[in-house]
């Protein structure tokens, strides 16, 4: 198993072993920076993002948050794609 793996990348920002496997038992939280830095270092290590620019890449790293039941910004996953959909996240990717 890779360490480049986008989950690894993901628990190592957390500072966790394990997520929790549920959302009524999740904790875990990333910011949006943390998401960016992440998308980052993965399309200039590995390129293994497909995204076409750094904001796709990031959505893919909030599709990898998704299905580890961690929340960025304080909210589930899915409403920041929506955020982000709505240009509540533009700022950061300008």
């Amino acid at each position: 198993m890779s360490d480049n793996w986008t989950s690894r990348r993901i628990r190592k920002a957390l500072g966790v072993k394990k997520c929790n496997g549920s959302w009524e038992a999740a904790v875990e939280e990333l910011t949006m920076d943390q998401v960016i830095t992440i998308a980052k270092e993965k399309s200039s290590e590995d390129g293994n993002l497909t995204g076409a620019d750094i904001r796709a890449m990031s959505r893919e790293v909030i599709g990898t948050c998704q299905s580890m039941r961690v929340c960025v910004d304080g909210m589930r996953p899915k409403k920041v794609i929506q955020a982000m959909d709505a240009g509540d996240y533009d700022e950061k990717f300008n």
